[in-house]
């Protein structure tokens, strides 16, 4: 009875290639989903290339399995891969996202809000398929015990064996796999859990690497040059940092809807610019805001291994008051040093519910907070920051109230391959709707404060809603389709602004289709406040061209 017992437990290696089978085949599906779907693939030389990819991968997961998990681990290393990979794999299928380091960034950024938002019964059933059913059946196996010295001679066999098959077949099949990658660059991105284990190894040790770094001043001869006046009489600029706004659905960019009809009015009393040509610096609220708040510049920024201060800390080095409100999941670590409120957890009856603020619930606690700032930086100048719920997906109808409900009907679903495409831009078309409106009524607050007034505008980053099956954002930039990167940016002055500046609106608007980036925001910034500062690049500050405009 006890030689049954031994001979129907499974050998550790043996249990690991059934695991190793699964998650080549099954945890791997949208990557043979996005393959097969590919011109490239089809006829005979397509089927032999899928084959070979699948046994290349088989091979790679088997080296990869039998090299790091031993049979004490066995059971809670192979729920872990079940977790990896069925979420990697829902996600993938569902939004058309793929799994990087930036894709991650975004998981660990992630609040309760969202994480909310995400989820839906379809996702519930892949943890269902994807991870309890197969983690049951495995955590019921029973493993046969090994004495140490044949299980290491086995296992170290069995993974150098899959890694040479692996190469060996890579290199027969080279030319055409190289050509499909480099002509598909995503399917590098879709390989479980392969995926996965780099976008953790390079975030986490990119994090840790950066973390102890020493935090590095800029900007330490900035000066305010605007002359002091009372703190109710001095400058104030409010920069509206929109988040996953697209400028393909915005009003003023041409979009058939008209998404911005209040904008269009400022717009049509002259006092208010729209820039139609702006690229982001990154494809995710993780990479864009600090980056678009850095003095480096994208290209400079995405290389640099040290730790700099953002803009915000040059406008308070120069003296004047800086002040962020979020009504987001955080400001990524450029408002750590300056005077910062969360709005989100705020019981403001007409702007809250379900755990949830709507973006005005920052104007209702702007007074309160500009108040709480030093009068003497105040005389200086203030600039303040309100960084939006705007557009965050998937739940677009939780980001426009009732009477901003235009476009109808609206996808109420979080699940958006479940909502037709048409009712899934009616909820976005709402809540560019709801931040024309929002944006609209900071700038009547402004209009109503008796000083020289200031807004701009400019969202994070651009969404995908379906094209070529992709929703949200996120992907990487070498990749990422033009809704992702495209973004709307205004600017609008008051009439006293307007006098103190010595500019003029139209200027500005002379200005208005010229290519820019988040690069400008840094130095057009600057330029905003009145802040000198070596630093400064006058040819990326939208404001210098129209000094003395008058």
């Amino acid at each position: 009875m006890k030689l049954l017992s031994v001979r129907s437990a499974w050998h550790p290696t043996t249990l690991l290639a059934v695991l190793t089978l699964w998650l080549g085949t099954v945890g791997n599906f949208p990557f043979w989903m996005a393959i097969w779907t590919l011109p490239e693939t089809q006829g005979l030389r397509a089927l032999t290339t899928m084959v070979s990819l699948w046994l290349i991968l088989l091979g790679l997961v088997g080296w990869f399995l039998c090299l790091w998990v031993w049979p004490r681990w066995l059971k809670p290393a192979g729920l872990v891969m079940l977790m990896t990979v069925a979420s990697s794999s829902y996600f993938m299928l569902t939004y058309g996202v793929v799994i990087d380091p930036s894709m991650l960034a975004n998981v660990v950024q992630t609040d309760v809000r969202e994480v909310r938002d995400l989820l839906s019964w379809p996702m519930l059933a892949a943890l269902v398929l994807g991870v309890i059913l197969p983690g049951i059946w495995l955590w019921r196996q029973p493993v046969r015990a090994v004495n140490a010295k044949p299980l290491l001679v086995r296992q170290l066999g069995v993974s150098l064996l899959a890694l040479l098959v692996a190469v060996g077949l890579f290199w027969m099949s080279f030319q055409d796999i190289a050509s499909l990658t480099r002509n598909h660059k995503h399917l590098r991105y879709m390989v479980n859990p392969f995926n996965s284990v780099y976008a953790v190894t390079r975030l986490f040790v990119g994090q840790a690497a950066l973390a102890s770094q020493p935090l590095l001043a800029i900007g330490e001869d900035a000066q305010a040059m605007a002359p002091l006046a009372p703190p109710d009489k001095s400058p104030l600029i409010v920069l509206v940092l929109g988040e996953t706004a697209r400028a393909a659905n915005f009003g003023l960019g041409g979009y058939a809807r008209d998404t911005t009809p209040q904008l269009r009015q400022l717009q049509a009393q002259g006092d208010l610019a729209y820039f139609s040509d702006v690229k982001s610096c990154g494809t995710s609220t993780q990479a864009s805001v600090p980056c678009m708040f850095s003095h480096l510049g994208k290209a400079a920024y995405e290389s640099s291994n040290q730790r700099f201060e953002s803009l915000l800390d040059v406008l308070q080095r120069a003296g004047l008051a800086v002040l962020w409100l979020d009504n987001q999941s955080g400001c990524k670590g450029v408002c750590e040093r300056v005077p910062n409120v969360s709005t989100t957890a705020l019981k403001v009856p007409e702007f809250c519910k379900d755990g949830e603020c709507l973006d005005e619930v920052m104007l209702h606690e702007l007074p309160k907070q500009l108040a709480a700032l030093d009068p003497a930086r105040r005389a200086k100048g203030t600039v303040v920051v309100l960084h939006q719920m705007g557009s965050h997906g998937p739940a677009y109808y939780k980001r426009s109230p009732a009477a901003m409900k235009q476009f109808q009907p609206e996808c109420s679903s979080h699940a958006l391959q479940n909502c037709p495409s048409e009712q899934i831009a009616n909820a976005y078309d709402n809540s560019i709707l709801y931040t024309d409106h929002f944006i609209a009524q900071t700038v009547n607050w402004l209009q109503a404060q008796s000083r020289p007034t200031a807004l701009m505008y400019l969202s994070d980053h651009g969404e995908s809603l379906g094209e070529k099956g992709l929703y949200l954002h996120g992907m990487p930039y070498s990749i990422a389709p033009k809704e992702q990167i495209h973004v709307p940016m205004v600017v609008w002055l008051s009439k006293p602004m307007q006098r103190q500046r010595g500019w003029t609106m139209a200027c500005l608007q002379g200005q208005s289709a010229k290519a820019l980036t988040h690069d400008n925001l840094f130095h057009s910034m600057l330029g905003l406040s009145q802040v000198k500062t070596g630093l400064a690049k006058p040819d990326l500050d939208l404001f210098a061209a129209c000094s003395g405009s008058r």
